[in-house]
C-alpha cells in the first residue's frame, strides 16, 4: 500500500481557511485533518471539513455531464458525453453572443474560495465574451464598502493577536460556528483574565460562553457606535494625541456624537441606558489604562439597510481610544485587503471588447424576470451557475426561482450534486472538489497565502472549472494564448511580486509548504497610516460626500421595522433573522447526512411571549410569511431569541426542507445604503400555527 500526505487549504467561505493535510491511500483519500504547524489552523478543523472524504465520495457526487429531460425544477436528467455537452453550450452561447452578448450572464460566488478554481480562467472567458459583468455583492459588499470609507482598505488586528486582548467585543457575529480559531483564541484571552462582550439580536452559541450580551434589535448597530461615541466624548475617555495625529474630522464627528444620547441610543436599539454607558465604559477605560481592546466584527450587522454605516461607526470606535497602539487593538473584519492579489492578471479584464452592463447577484430574482428595455439592456436569455446555489440562497425566493423557470433561459450549472438550482439546469457538468484539483487561496480571517495540490484524480468525469471553461474556450474560437495557461501557470500569477507584502512569493515554493503569511507588521496602525486619501483613519470622509453619502457616521434606519416602518410592522410585527447554522455553510454540507442528521429539520426560534401571543408550543409546525412569500419550521420556544425577533438558522436546500421552502421565500431584494448588498437580515414577518 502507498501511502502519501498532501498539502491542501479548505476552499470554503469561512474566515479560518485552514491548512490541510490530506492522507492518500493507493489513490483514495482516506482522512482529512487540519495542518499542527499552520498557526491559525493549529491542527483543528471544524466538523463539515473533518468529514470532507465523505463530501467527496458521497454517493450523490455528479460523475457525468447532464441534459435535462424534464420540466425545470424537476431534476429530472439524462446522461450525456462530455463533446455533446459542450458543443451544445457552445453553440448555444455563439447564437445568442451574435446578437447582443449581454443577454449571457456569468452567476458564481464563493462555492469556492480559490483564485483559480474561482475567477481566472471563467472571467477569460466571459470577458472575451462581452457577457454581462456579475457585481458580487451577497456577502461583504456593504461592509467592505464601509470599512474603506473608514480605513482604506480591509485591513485589521491579525488573528495571532487575539488571545493578548484584555476586551474582546463579538460584535454580529458567532465564531464557535463560523470563524473556530478565531474562538479558540478569544478562549485563551478568556483564560487570561479578558472580558469578553457579545454584541448580536441573539443569543448564539458564542453569546452564551461570553461575559455579557447586549441583544440588540436588528439593524440598529450604528445607533449603539454611535451611543459608545457620545460616551466616549462626554466623559474624555479617548487618546487625544492619536485622535490628533492619526484621525481627521474629530470636531464634525463630535458633534454629530452629541445628538446620540444614551436614552435615545436605548430607544432606538431596545436596549437599557445602562447597556449603553457601561459597554462604552468598560471600552473606554480599559484602553485608557493602557489595556488592549479588540473588537471582532463580523457579517451580521451588515445584512440590513444601514449595514455599511454600521460598520463604518464600529470601525472609528478603535481610533478614539487609540487602541491600534497595540498589535492585540483595533477591530478585524476581513484581512483580505492585505492580499496583493494581482485580479488583472489572473482575470484580465483587458479581453473585454467594450464595458458591458453590471448586474447585481442580490436582485437576480428581479433580473430574470426583466423584458428587455432601454435602460436594462436586453433580457437574460443564458446563465452559468458555477460555485453558487442561487435558488436557495438568493434573497425573495420565489422571484429567483420564477427566473430559473423561464423555458426560454439557456442554464448552465457546474455543480458537485444536483442542488436547488441544478434542478433547473438545462445542461449539468461534473465539477471536481478540492481534492481533485490545483488551487491557491487568500484568507478573510489571517493572514497566510494557502496552497491546495491535487490530492487525487478527478472522480467520474468531474473537471475542475478552470478546465471547463478552457474546453468551451476552444469550442467558442477563442484562440488568445492565455486560454491554454494550466492552473499551475494561474496560480503563479495570483499575487504581486512587486508588493512588499508578498515579495517573497514563489507558487512551487508555496505548494511545497503549503502556506506563507504576508510580511506584515504586529500592529499596523499603531503609527496611523492608514490607506486612505489622507493617511488618516476618516471620521469625516470627503470621498462618502462625493459620492452622495453622509460624510459622518450616522444612522441609517432598516427599511423594515416597527420605528421605520409602522403600517408593515401593524400587519407583520416579527423582525427575522437568518443567520448560519453551525452544520451547515451557507447551502454547503446540506445534503451530508451526518451533518444534516446534526441539525435535524428546519426550526424557528421564537421568544415565550411571541409564542403565547400566538398561541404557539414548543415543538409545534409554524408557518413564518409576509408578503414576499411564506415557509414551515418547527417552533423552538426559547429565550435565546430576544421579544420581537424569529431566527430560523439557515441555509437549508429548499428540496431538503418539508414544505420544499426556505427563510429565503421572505427575504428581500432591496439593497443597502453603501456597497449594493443585499437585506436578508432586514425582514419582517409574521408567524402562525399551522397543522403537523
Amino acid at each position: 500500500m502507498t501511502i502519501t500526505h498532501v498539502r491542501a487549504a479548505c476552499p470554503h467561505d469561512c474566515p479560518d481557511t485552514c491548512a490541510l493535510l490530506v492522507t492518500v491511500e493507493d489513490g483514495v483519500a482516506t482522512e482529512v485533518k487540519g495542518d499542527p504547524d499552520h498557526p491559525p489552523t493549529a491542527g483543528v478543523l471544524c466538523t463539515k471539513v473533518s468529514r470532507y472524504t465523505e463530501r467527496t465520495y458521497h454517493a450523490e457526487r455528479l460523475l457525468h455531464p447532464l441534459r435535462r429531460v424534464g420540466k425545470k425544477g424537476e431534476g429530472k436528467f439524462e446522461r450525456i458525453s462530455w463533446d455533446e455537452a459542450l458543443d451544445t453550450i457552445a453553440a448555444r452561447l455563439k447564437e445568442i453572443a451574435a446578437r447582443a452578448p449581454e443577454a449571457i450572464l456569468p452567476y458564481n460566488y464563493c462555492g469556492t474560495m480559490g483564485l483559480v478554481q474561482g475567477d481566472s480562467m471563467s472571467a477569460r472567458f466571459f470577458h472575451q465574451l462581452g457577457a454581462s459583468l456579475l457585481d458580487r455583492t451577497i456577502c461583504a459588499s456593504a461592509g467592505a464598502t464601509g470599512y474603506k470609507y473608514t480605513m482604506g482598505a480591509t485591513i485589521g488586528t491579525d488573528l495571532e493577536q487575539f488571545q493578548n486582548a484584555k476586551l474582546i467585543l463579538i460584535w454580529g457575529g458567532n465564531p464557535i460556528a463560523s470563524n473556530l480559531h478565531f474562538w479558540t483564541r478569544a478562549q485563551e484571552a478568556k483564560r487570561r483574565g479578558a472580558k469578553l462582550i457579545a454584541i448580536d439580536p441573539y443569543r448564539s452559541l458564542t453569546a452564551e460562553k461570553c461575559h455579557q450580551h447586549i441583544a440588540l434589535m436588528p439593524g440598529t448597530d450604528a445607533a449603539l457606535a454611535l451611543g459608545m461615541m457620545h460616551v466616549l466624548i462626554k466623559e474624555d475617555l479617548l487618546d487625544h494625541d492619536y485622535v490628533a495625529r492619526h484621525t481627521l474630522g474629530f470636531e464634525q464627528l463630535k458633534q454629530r456624537a452629541a445628538e446620540w444620547t444614551p436614552e435615545r441610543v436605548a430607544a432606538t436599539c431596545g436596549i437599557t441606558v445602562d447597556e449603553v454607558v457601561e459597554l462604552a465604559r468598560v471600552y473606554g477605560q480599559m484602553a485608557k489604562a493602557g489595556e488592549p481592546v479588540a473588537i471582532r466584527l463580523n457579517y451580521g450587522v451588515q445584512r440590513v439597510r444601514g449595514g455599511g454605516m454600521s460598520v463604518r461607526n464600529i470601525t472609528c470606535l478603535p481610533a478614539l481610544v487609540g487602541a491600534w497602539r497595540h498589535p492585540a487593538g483595533g477591530v478585524q473584519l476581513s484581512a483580505s485587503g492585505a492580499f496583493p492579489t494581482d485580479k488583472p492578471a489572473l482575470q484580465r479584464p483587458d479581453l473585454l471588447p467594450n464595458a458591458p452592463r453590471t448586474i447585481n447577484m442580490a436582485t437576480i430574482g428581479d433580473d430574470l424576470l426583466r423584458p428587455a428595455s432601454a435602460a436594462f439592456g436586453p433580457q437574460v436569455e443564458a446563465v452559468i451557475v458555477y460555485n453558487a446555489n442561487p435558488v436557495a440562497i438568493a434573497p425573495d425566493s420565489p422571484k429567483v426561482a420564477a427566473g430559473f423557470a423561464r423555458e426560454d433561459l439557456f442554464t448552465v450549472v457546474l455543480e458537485h450534486f444536483q442542488t436547488d438550482t441544478a434542478d433547473y439546469a438545462d445542461i449539468v457538468l461534473p465539477a471536481t472538489t478540492q481534492l481533485e484539483h490545483v488551487d491557491v487561496h487568500t484568507a478573510y480571517g489571517h493572514s497566510y497565502m494557502m496552497a491546495n495540490n491535487a490530492a487525487i484524480a478527478p472522480i467520474g468525469e468531474a473537471k475542475p472549472n478552470t478546465e471547463i471553461f478552457r474546453l468551451l474556450a476552444a469550442r467558442m474560437g477563442f484562440d488568445d494564448p492565455c486560454f491554454q495557461e494550466s492552473d499551475d501557470q494561474l496560480a503563479a500569477q495570483a499575487f504581486r511580486r512587486d508588493s512588499p507584502r508578498a515579495i517573497h512569493f514563489d507558487w512551487e515554493s508555496l505548494k511545497r509548504k503549503g502556506w506563507q503569511k504576508l510580511a506584515m507588521p504586529d500592529a499596523p496602525f499603531a503609527d496611523g497610516g492608514f490607506p486612505t486619501p489622507s493617511g488618516k483613519c476618516e471620521f469625516y470622509s470627503a470621498t462618502m460626500a462625493a459620492d452622495g453619502l453622509d460624510p459622518l457616521p450616522s444612522y441609517n434606519a432598516p427599511y423594515e421595522s416597527p420605528g421605520s416602518n409602522p403600517e408593515l410592522a401593524a400587519r407583520y410585527p416579527l423582525a427575522m433573522i437568518s443567520p448560519p447554522a453551525r452544520n451547515f455553510l451557507n447551502s454547503t454540507f446540506v445534503n451530508v447526512k451526518s451533518l444534516r442528521a446534526a441539525e435535524g429539520e428546519p426550526h424557528l426560534d421564537i421568544h415565550p411571549d411571541d409564542c403565547a401571543a400566538r398561541g404557539i408550543a414548543d415543538g409545534d409546525m409554524v408557518r413564518i410569511f409576509n408578503d414576499r412569500g411564506a415557509f414551515v419550521a418547527k417552533a423552538r420556544v426559547t429565550t435565546k431569541a430576544r421579544a420581537g425577533l424569529v431566527v430560523g438558522l439557515s441555509v437549508w436546500w429548499k428540496k431538503l426542507a418539508s414544505d420544499g421552502k426556505n427563510a429565503n421565500e421572505v427575504t428581500s431584494q432591496a439593497l443597502t445604503d453603501m456597497g449594493r448588498g443585499p437585506t436578508f437580515y432586514d425582514t419582517l414577518v409574521q408567524v402562525e400555527k399551522v397543522a403537523a
